[in-house]
């Protein structure tokens, strides 16, 4: 990266922040919103109304705890301004929607909809706060569009409890699925390009979700679990009758084809699985018209998992594919483990902006705090896909050829 490039980034920085001041009706919250984003951005400890205010020179944090607690300006219309941001920079036909969830440990019982729960973070039951999150993710990088915070039963049936935290009552119960669903939806409306939509088992096992799915003939690749029912054949002799997911491992291991394939770089490099699938109906569910249900299998390339009888055996999971009539296997395959990409999102915005860090406790300050993490970290994505690959840049004096540059990639 040159300095010319980093200088560049500034710029842009502050035609993103002086491109959002439209947000508010005054000058005064424009300028500390601006400087909240950079602060978001700034090489800080933590990320929070102190330190903010501090790296902006204010001698006390009133400010800024004003932005996210007083001040007037609609969250959701920031996050409708990222979305278009994220889109018109990096939109592509062939992105996907990804949904995920990602927790904040909270203390105490105060903070709008923390409580007892499960807990991504840990893999264990924490007091936390959970958050449904959208991805944009696309060829040239991915970045969250929305947001949902989820709130357990416990909350939105003590409607009291609800209006000291500032929830208004028109919100009531929604299963993370369904927060899910209205952030699709929301997607389509504001006709976002993308082709398919990916989750994990935790979503992927809901048949609304499915539904929303197969009612509007959107491809997906989710994760399900391993007691999906299917309608399959009733067997034969030495071979059992597939009535849920994991009974087609017997055939997988029996017809023994698996395709080894990447689902992109991690920590340790390229992750390489072996994969299979079937044609199959799923119990009581319909695709939609030239649509067919998929059920891949994805298999470790080694044994890591130790197993009832205490050996060590390949883990394997499961997912079940919604797609047009005409997608061949290794298309699918290609596109059926990218759900990495909003983990990383996860994890690149609690470390580098503090999406976790806010020190709010009521519904529209969560949201506003949540919300301005997207366009800081969005900038990041976008700058970061407007650098040109040294390994496919042209030689000095020499053009490029469009078929070969694309025949590269």
């Amino acid at each position: 990266m040159t300095a010319e490039q980093i200088a560049g980034w500034d710029a842009e920085l502050s035609a993103l922040t002086g491109s959002l001041g439209l947000l508010f009706n005054r000058p005064e919250p424009r300028v500390v919103f601006a400087q909240f984003i950079e602060g978001l951005l700034a090489e800080l400890p933590r990320k929070n109304g102190w330190t903010l205010s501090e790296r902006a020179g204010h001698v006390t944090a009133d400010r800024m705890q004003w932005l996210l607690n007083g001040s007037v300006w609609d969250a959701d219309r920031l996050r409708d301004e990222v979305r278009d941001y994220v889109v018109s920079h990096l939109g592509d036909p062939d992105a996907s929607l990804v949904i995920d969830d990602t927790q904040a440990q909270k203390k105490g019982t105060k903070s709008v909809g923390v409580a007892f729960q499960h807990c991504g973070l840990t893999g264990d039951v924490r007091n936390c706060q959970t958050m449904v999150m959208l991805t944009y993710a696309a060829p040239a990088g991915h970045a969250f569009i929305d947001r949902r915070l989820h709130l357990p039963g416990e909350w939105t049936a003590d409607r009291e409890r609800c209006r000291e935290a500032g929830v208004p009552d028109r919100v009531g119960f929604a299963t993370r699925p369904e927060l899910a669903i209205a952030m699709l939806e929301q997607a389509l409306v504001a006709a976002v390009p993308f082709t398919r939509v990916l989750t994990d088992a935790g979503y992927g096992r809901d048949p609304q979700l499915r539904a929303w799915c197969h009612e509007r003939a959107v491809p997906y690749v989710f994760g399900v679990p391993a007691d999906l029912s299917l309608d399959g054949p009733p067997g034969k002799s030495r071979h059992p009758a597939v009535k849920r997911a994991d009974d087609l491992l017997h055939y997988a291991k029996a017809r023994d084809q698996w395709e080894r394939r990447s689902c992109g770089n991690g920590a340790k490099g390229e992750r390489l699985y072996g994969w299979t699938a079937f044609a199959v109906e799923v119990k009581d569910e319909e695709s939609a018209d030239t649509f067919t249900h998929w059920l891949m299998l994805r298999r470790s390339l080694h044994p890591n998992r130790r197993g009832k009888d205490g050996q060590l055996h390949r883990g394997i999971a499961y997912f079940l594919v919604h797609a047009p009539e005409t997608a061949t296997v290794s298309e699918i395959i290609a596109r059926a483990d990218g759900r990495w990409q909003i983990e990383e999102d996860n994890e690149l915005n609690k470390q580098l902006v503090g999406l976790a860090q806010y020190q709010v406790r009521k519904w529209t300050p969560w949201h506003r705090h949540v919300t301005a993490c997207m366009p800081a970290t969005a900038f990041l994505t976008i700058q970061r896909a407007a650098i040109p690959d040294p390994e496919h840049a042209p030689e000095p004096g020499k053009g490029s050829n469009p078929d070969e540059s694309e025949a590269a990639g």
